[in-house]
């Protein structure tokens, strides 16, 4: 069980201060803190993203001169669940689940998983639990000049410094069960989008993770491949109970594989359910957008 209590998020940061960052960080390589799947971080890069991405948003909510990127966010996601978190660009939905494996801390609120409160988790603790709580990016995440056996077998050299022939024999049988073994040898570049994503889903299964953050996984890929990373996604919770938490913004994607949802606006949670209900009987005026239930010519 995934508890967020009370959750917020602020930022001290002027919209042209973050814009500043913004244009400082554009540089910055987060090809290694991706490829880790939780078990390491840029820290300070993915901050800076975030407090850009509020800068640059449209509907964070500000007061007083702060700016809440999360505002008291309350959400439980039971174990062996696909839960759904939706919104619009700016809605809060990656630095929520950045709170959740703590590439993000909370201003306030905490995060307890299991019955353990893992908010204020430091050092070997932390790397611990954040080998419990992998992550799928957007943009995949895969070391250019590592080979896919390589890149699924990073998380066992970030852990442990090395990699054991059994290790890799494990990584062979992960890339066998998403359908790429046949590809142990090659390298990020001469891989399809849904092929770099397929690796990256196998790299974050090396740990045998309890949790899943999947952010945006599917946006970058093709209707076909879409369709293909999301199946393999319900058939991976369906086999080993692993709870799936999709951050996305498409309705599509919650519908086809959520069992339930939460929709953010402006930093909060504005409804949440079943996903039957919620699409059936969308009660905020954000769900009904995405659902495309509104007359904008009104």
């Amino acid at each position: 069980m995934i508890s967020i209590q009370h959750v917020s998020k602020t930022y001290d940061v002027p919209k042209k201060a973050a814009r500043r960052a913004r244009g400082k960080s554009a540089g910055i390589d987060t090809s290694y803190a991706a490829s880790v799947s939780g078990n390491a971080v840029l820290a300070g890069a993915a901050v800076s993203q975030a407090a850009a991405e509020v800068a640059d948003a449209l509907r964070p909510a500000v007061r007083d001169g702060v700016v809440y990127a999360l505002d008291d966010i309350n959400i439980e996601i039971a174990d062996g669940d696909i839960f759904g978190i939706i919104g619009m660009s700016g809605a809060g939905k990656s630095t929520l689940v950045r709170t959740i494996n703590l590439l993000e801390r909370p201003t306030s609120g905490r995060i307890v998983v299991d019955g353990q409160d893992v908010t204020d988790l430091a050092g070997s603790a932390l790397r611990a639990y954040r080998r419990r709580v992998a992550m799928i990016f957007q943009n995949f995440g895969l070391l250019a000049q590592k080979t896919v056996i390589d890149n699924v077998c990073f998380p066992y050299l970030a852990a442990n410094g090395k990699v054991t022939e059994a290790n890799r024999v494990h990584a062979l049988e992960l890339l066998d069960r998403v359908g790429l073994a046949e590809k142990a040898h090659s390298y990020p570049s001469q891989l399809s989008g849904g092929q770099q994503q397929r690796v990256a889903i196998a790299r974050a299964l090396a740990c045998e993770p309890e949790v899943i953050l999947c952010d945006e996984a599917t946006s970058a890929l093709d209707p076909k491949s879409t369709n293909t990373i999301l199946k393999l996604l319900r058939d991976i919770n369906q086999e080993t109970g692993v709870t799936l938490v999709v951050i996305t913004h498409s309705m599509d994607v919650v519908q086809k594989i959520c069992k339930n949802v939460a929709v953010l606006d402006s930093g909060r949670v504005v409804e949440t359910g079943e996903v039957a209900r919620v699409f059936a009987e969308p009660a905020a005026e954000a769900t009904r957008v995405l659902l495309g239930k509104v007359d904008w010519d009104a």
